[in-house]
């Protein structure tokens, strides 16, 4: 019997009792098991031998969404907002990762925080604070109560017309929650958009067709499919597709049994 995929998940580093730990949501383990896939999670990385170690674990990455945001001197800014939480040990992470990962055709897959840090790896940039730019919507979303309300459906987002995510999940549009006060400023180059909220804002995006390696896999979300994911029909076949693609990337690198 074939093994299960591998995917690496990264932890974030936040005080716990005035020490710093490592946390994952358990929602996004949750979601790397219904990809059909076993999640790895990851700390810091200690040099490009390490990188090149846990990439060569890999069958898919899966990036998560956190309470942290970028440091935005990654693309060129002071903080704005020095109340908001940031993790630059994260940041030296999957910054470092990303672009080793897409480079090899790792699937990867990149949801709120994750999405920014792909379009910052790659040479994007991001509004610190939508909420404050002419014209955008307020994309924080209900920051109280019960997590069913916090992570309830908040607008519609439009999908690109012969877009890959389009063919996905064979619709024009989706309905999605909102949870975010940053978003891409600039789409980094060899970036294609997927989708856009009601704003214009970018809520998706994956490597165009120049920049994607033999095979390769990347899409990035604005939004949180992982919450309840099992109980949303489109967040499962997103899931689905990105636990496909991790299937396929083991075939080939790990032989018929997906042996290391």
């Amino acid at each position: 019997m074939k093994r299960k995929p591998l995917v690496l998940v990264p932890a974030c580093h936040r005080p716990v009792e005035e020490h710093i730990s490592h946390t994952v949501g358990k929602k996004y383990t949750d979601a790397v098991r219904l990809a059909g896939c076993l999640p790895l999670l990851f700390t810091t990385i200690q040099g490009p031998d390490e990188l090149d170690d846990l990439l060569d674990l890999a069958d898919g990455v899966l990036l998560t969404g956190s309470p942290s945001n970028v440091h935005p001197s990654h693309f060129g800014e002071e903080v704005y907002n020095t109340r908001l939480p940031l993790d630059p040990d994260r940041d030296a992470a999957t910054l470092a990762l990303i672009p080793q990962a897409i480079a090899r055709g790792i699937p990867l897959m990149a949801i709120c925080r994750g999405f920014q840090e792909v379009n910052v790896a790659l040479g994007g940039s991001l509004f610190q604070a939508v909420h404050e730019i002419e014209g955008q919507l307020d994309h924080r979303g209900v920051d109280e109560g019960p997590h069913e309300l916090v992570y309830g459906p908040a607008h519609l987002v439009s999908l690109e017309p012969g877009g890959r995510l389009s063919q996905l999940l064979q619709r024009a549009e989706i309905e999605v929650n909102s949870v975010h006060g940053q978003g891409v400023k600039r789409l980094a180059p060899g970036l294609r958009v997927e989708a856009r909220a009601p704003d214009g804002l970018i809520e998706a995006f994956s490597l165009d067709d120049g920049s994607a390696p033999s095979g390769g896999y990347l899409l990035g979300v604005q939004w949180h499919p992982e919450w309840q994911a099992h109980l949303n029909p489109v967040s499962t076949r997103l899931f689905e597709a990105f636990g496909q693609a991790c299937s396929h990337y083991r075939d080939r690198h790990r032989g018929p049994d997906g042996a290391r």
